[in-house]
Parts: structure tokens; sequence; C-alpha cells
């Protein structure tokens, strides 16, 4: 008889004699059956002590478990079995101990057994306590089935259902059963979280040109990149396609998630070695906060969504964060892309020029042609707004088309020694023929190719770059110049420029602004950048220049040419002409002696907090340090006030300059970049603690900051004369 039965027999006496007499069998016959039952597969059998040891394991458990079986005996049985990881398909079970502790009944407990063969096997274990005449517990007796191919089949169907094949990632699925789960959490424990959307910006030219296996190795490094940048500040997913999702818990910095977002961008934009291949894309990510930007799944992932469209609309490559006013900008956005078909149609957009100027001698030397468009009932409408509607529905093509044509038949009347600058979309360059409609283009007009600069921004080099690179080189068989935009803000283009294909570089307004700030790196970035353009025998032109410090500084580092309304707004062709005639091919620099702060003009009804008043104001201008507000009257310089600027951002501000019915407030902490060209304050008050306030969430939208509740209860009497409010259109 194996030595296991005869231990069960031994453990098993105070109630054996019991089993006998019921049963009508004897110990050597119930061993016999318990053994042919094992030999029959149906199952094993285990028992313990009083102290939880293992006093028992059938022969067949025993020779499962290999060599490590005869140890076995005597060790505690949550050192024999071990609870089951927590993964995707493991069922959701109490852990061994605290069943064991608890003397509860174990039904179905799946535990991992190492084999002795450095592989585990899994148990479904079943075991009863068993007590003696008077209550003490004696132990446990119990059985166990060998499930390890049912339960390893199961876990790979359950994990298959919630992790993306392709990276490894989780998928749609379990991101959704996550972000709820948390959100629902979260509330009840008044924490936040952060949603970050990803779409890659011209992966679908990757799959055109270098075939979907390409895609899918780029999907998988793109993975690995977001992982490590991310590490275990929150969990990435990829919800299918090129759209990824990252879910930050306990995070509402704003400047944290900008400054995470940007790492994102930047890591993303990098170089891709595909089979040998090079590759780059790049990303744009849209930014929702929970509690403040929605407080249920859908709410908080259509936000996101919704940021993440606006962050693409803007340029691609960056980020954006949610706000209410997307919402409205998402409805007129599809509006406006049916008034400039018809105003393509009818031929509305023209051109206008802005004059790139030799600093140390005044002289122009060239002209940018830029898109203007005079709507009859809205009036100008900004290339901010109408552009990346255009580059979004392809009609980029057709207006890049017209305004090349149109700048080189204007450029023809111009002075010889003046060349015509012409922006062209990634879109409209990578586009088969492209070559052809620049050589149509100049064949028309009868202007000599050196005469024509193309501008082309950095993100042509997203992609296929074997591809981009045949492009260049067709378009420098014509003679045309070709300048690099924007340079330094997008895609890592610094390695791309030894390849020799551009004449120009054009360093970003992003580096002038605030150029002459104490303390800025700017001059440095400026001063680099005309070095490596020198060294490659490139010319260099800085953009953005309006105050005359700025134009000393960017001529001082070395600057070929500048652009910028230091010089000139852009001109009509009636203008260009009218000052050619003249005889006068200079500009002289007109401008404030000094560079103001970044300041964006806007018209939006806001609030105004003081002492225990609550009162309605215009925002005229803003910027990181300060604003401009009108509606008040005798608001006397140095009053301490609060700045509502909605969604629970508040700003503390002290009012330096005041007028009659108007005030400029210096900000005690600064707003940063909300990542399309905005402000926003870094915290906001969260609306768990309004709604503890007595507002409830659904109250709290824009600027129905709980403060409003303030003009219910007027403890003192206002110390400011409220105006009529009128807001101006923008």
């Amino acid at each position: 008889m194996p030595l296991g039965f005869r231990k069960t027999s031994r453990a098993q006496k105070g109630v054996a004699s019991e089993q006998q007499v019921a049963s009508g069998s004897s110990a050597p016959e119930r061993a016999e059956v318990l053994g042919e039952v094992e030999e029959l597969g149906i199952g094993m059998f285990w028992a313990t002590d009083a102290e939880d040891r293992l006093s028992f394991m059938s022969q067949r458990a025993l020779a499962d478990l290999g060599a490590i079986g005869d140890g076995l005996i005597g060790k505690p049985l949550t050192s024999v079995f071990f609870d089951i990881e927590a993964e995707a398909g493991a069922p959701t079970q109490r852990s061994l101990a605290f069943k064991l502790k608890a003397r509860s009944k174990l039904d179905e407990q799946i535990v991992a057994v190492p084999d002795g063969r450095g592989s585990t096997r899994w148990w479904r274990l079943n075991g009863r306590p068993l007590l003696d005449s008077t209550g003490t517990f004696r132990g446990y007796r119990g059985s166990a089935v060998d499930i390890s191919a049912q339960y390893a089949y199961e876990t790979q169907v359950a994990r298959q259902s919630q992790v993306d094949e392709l990276t490894g990632l989780a998928n749609r699925r379990k991101l959704g059963e996550r972000l709820t789960a948390m959100l629902a959490a979260f509330r009840a424990s008044q924490r936040s979280c952060a949603l970050m959307m990803l779409d890659l910006d011209r992966f679908k030219q990757v799959n055109d040109t270098m075939g979907h296996p390409a895609g899918d190795e780029l999907l998988k490094q793109v993975a690995q990149r977001l992982t490590t940048i991310v590490g275990n500040h929150g969990e990435v997913g990829r919800l299918g396609g090129d759209e990824f999702q990252v879910l930050l818990p306990d995070m509402d910095d704003r400047g944290t998630l900008g400054e995470l977002a940007n790492r994102i961008v930047q890591s993303v934009s990098q170089p891709y070695q595909i089979n040998g291949r090079r590759a780059i894309i790049g990303t744009s990510i849209g930014i929702a906060i929970a509690p403040y930007d929605g407080v249920e799944a859908d709410e908080l992932t259509s936000a996101a969504d919704m940021a993440l469209y606006s962050a693409k609309e803007t340029r691609g490559g960056t980020f954006c964060f949610f706000t209410s006013e997307l919402r409205d900008a998402a409805s007129k956005t599809a509006l406006l892309g049916d008034r400039l078909r018809d105003a393509v149609d009818r031929g509305e957009l023209k051109l206008a020029y802005q004059p790139l100027v030799d600093p140390r001698t005044n002289e122009v030397k060239c002209f940018e042609a830029l898109l203007r468009w005079h709507d009859e009932d809205q009036g100008d409408i900004s290339p901010a707004q109408f552009i990346p509607v255009a580059e979004n529905d392809d009609l980029i093509i057709k207006i890049g088309e017209m305004a090349l044509r149109q700048a080189c038949i204007d450029a023809l009347d111009w002075p010889d020694t003046v060349r015509v600058a012409v922006n062209v979309s990634a879109k409209q360059f990578v586009r088969p023929g492209y070559r052809k409609a620049v050589a149509a283009a100049l064949r028309a007009s009868g202007l000599s190719p050196q005469r024509l600069e193309l501008e082309i921004t950095e993100s042509v080099f997203v992609g296929d770059l074997e591809t981009v690179d045949a492009i260049f080189r067709d378009l420098k068989k014509l003679g045309v110049r070709l300048a690099l935009d924007d340079f330094g803000t997008g895609y890592s283009s610094l390695g791309y420029l030894k390849h020799g294909h551009f004449d120009k570089i054009k360093i970003d307004q992003s580096f002038v602004r605030g150029c002459t700030e104490n303390g800025d790196i700017n001059p440095a970035i400026i001063a680099a950048i005309v070095a490596l353009a020198k060294a490659l025998g490139m010319e260099t032109v800085a953009e953005g220049v309006e105050a005359m410090d700025e134009l000393a500084l960017v001529k001082e580092r070395g600057a070929d040419l500048v652009q910028g309304y230091i010089f000139s707004r852009p001109m009509t062709q009636d203008q260009v002409l009218a000052q050619f005639a003249e005889g006068s091919a200079r500009f002289r620099p007109s401008g404030p002696p000094r560079h103001r702060s970044e300041r964006i003009t806007i018209f939006r009804k806001v609030g105004l907090i003081h002492e225990d008043h609550y009162y309605d104001v215009i925002l005229r201008n803003l910027s990181k340090t300060g604003a401009r507000i009108t509606g008040l009257a005798g608001v006397p310089v140095g009053t301490d006030v609060v700045l509502d600027l909605g969604h629970g951002q508040l700003v503390v501000s002290k009012v330096v300059n005041a007028s009659e019915n108007s005030q400029g407030l210096r900000f005690e902490t600064a707003l940063i970049s909300d990542g399309s060209g905005g402000f926003m304050t870094r915290h906001r008050i969260s609306p768990y603690s309004l709604a503890e306030a007595g507002i409830p969430l659904a109250a709290l939208g824009a600027g129905a900051f709980p403060l409003a509740k303030w003009r219910e209860a007027n403890k003192t009497i206002p110390k400011f004369v409220q105006l009529e409010l009128s807001v101006p259109n923008a």
C-alpha cells in the first residue's frame, strides 16, 4: 500500500471507524478504491494537520510533482500551493492564506504548483475543514485536479481579448474597462486622472510606401517608446490602427502633463530603422483630465478626442488640452470647411506678400507669399483657422497649386534681384506629380527657377525618407531654391540637413519671441542655428521679429535676413509694385523699443473676484504674466483680485494700472502654454471641492464657478461699479 494512503488512515483515524460502519467497507478496501480513482485520472487527494501543514498527498500527486514531492510532507500548505498571479483571464478569488485562516471551504480554488522540473502546473483544489467530536479543528481534507492545459488555454484566450496582439499593450476593451473602473473608484476617493489620446501623423504614408509589414514593425517600436517614457506613471494601450491611449492616475498638473506630452511627441518623432530603411513619423496628443473634463468614461474619452482633433488641426506634432470651447470649435470647423470650398471655387482666396529684409542694408531680398481670405459675412478669416481645415480636407492641394501659379506670375513684375517664397504643405509635397506642377507654374509665368523658393516644413520628413529624398533631387534639378521653414519646432531634421538640399533655414519665431528677456536661452539657440547654416553654406532668416531689441539681437547673432512686423506687415501686390515704382527696395525698421510678453488678443466674458463679490468682466488680452480687462469702474491700482477663467482656473492677481473702465492685471503665478497657442493655469480647483460647497457637479460649466453663489450672499457693499458689458466680434 502506498505510503500516502497509510498516512491518510492515521490522520483520519478518529472518524474512520464511523465511516467504515456506515459504509460496510474496511480501510484497505477504501484505500484500494482511492488508488483506482487516481489511476483513472479523476482526482488526487491531500490533507493537512491542525497547523495547516501538509500531512498527506496521494501517490499520483507526488509523482506529478517529481523529485520535490518527497519533501513536501510537513510543509505549510501555502508554501506548496501558490495563489495565481492577477493577470488577464485569471479568476477572481480570495487568497489561499485568507481562506485557511478563516477555516473556510475551498471551492474550486485555482493554485499554481511548481513541478520540480522548472515548470508550473495549475491545480483546482476542493477541501473542507475537519472537526472532531469536540469541535476542535484537526486540519483540511481535500482533493485536487490538474487543469494545467485547460487553464493555460483559457487564460490565453482571455488575455488575447484584452491585449493587443501586435504590440502586447492593453487593447481597446481592457483600456475601457480600466478607465471605467478607475473613474468609479476615484469618484469615491475624490482623486483625479488624466487621459491622453495619441494619433500618429503620416503613418499611412509609411504603410503605403514601405508596406504593411513595415507599418506593423513601426507600431511595435512606437509602443516600446511610449512604454519607456510613461514608465510606471500610467498605462499605455493601443486602441487600434495608429491610435494609442495613455491612462495616468492621480495626475492633474497640466504643466507636468504638458511636459510629458512634449517628451512623447519628441520621442515618437525620432527616426526609426525598419528593415534597413529609415522612416520618420510624428504624433499628435489630446489630453483630458477627470473630474474637470468629465466624470464618466465616455465623457472623458470624448473630451480627449476633441483635444486630439484640435492638436491635429493646429499643425500636428503637438498636444492640446481639452476646453469647453473645443465643442463649439468642432461644429464651427465643419461649417468653415463648407464655406472654404465655396470660397476656393469663387476665387476669393488672395495672396499677400511679406518682405524678407537684409538687416544691415534694409534691402528686400525676397517676399513670402501668404494666403488671405476675406469672407463677405465674417470678414477676414485668419490662415490659422482655414489652413488646418484645408489640410484635413485635401483642399490644400488645390489651394497650394493656385498660390504657386499666382505667386510666380506676380513675381515676374518685381525686380530680377527679388525672389518669391511659396509655402508647400506636406500633402502637396509628397503627392505624385508635384515636380510637374512646379515646372508648369514656372513655364506658364516665365519666371526664372532661381527666383522661386519653396518653403517646406519639417513635417515632410515624416514617412519614407527615400521617397522624400527623391522628390528633393527632382526639385533641385529644376533649379528652384528650397527653404526649411519653422526650423526646430517639428520633427527631427538636423541630421537630414547634411544632404545639402536646402538653400535657406528659417528660424522659427518661437525662438525669437522673448529672446531678449533675462535668462532666456533662445539667443544661444539662434547663434547655434546660424553657425550650423553657415557651415553648410545656407542662408538664415529670423522670423517674427517685432521689436527693436529683437532686431538688434538677431542681427548681432548673424541672421542673414529678417522677417516680421518690424519691417512690414504683409502687403498686396499693388502695394509691392507701388513701392518699387517709387524706386525703393528698402524697408526701414519700425516698432517698439523692447519686446513685450507674448499676449493673445481675446474678447471673452470671465469673472473677477474681490473680497466676497463676483463681478462680470471682459477679458481683452491675455499673456502668461498678466491680462487686461474691461467692465468695472473705480478699481484702484494695487487692488488684489482673483481672475476666474472658468473650469476652476483661478488666477491670483494685482491691478497694476487702471483707467476709467479698464484695468491691467499682473498674475502672482505665471500661466503655462496649453500646447495650441493659448494659456492656462497649471492647477485647477477640483469640482469635488466645489460640490462639497453645495454646488452640483452638473452645474459646473464654463464660468459657473461656485463663487457665483457669493452673488446671493453679498456680505458687504461692492467696492467697484459693474458696467454694462459688450463683447465685440473677435
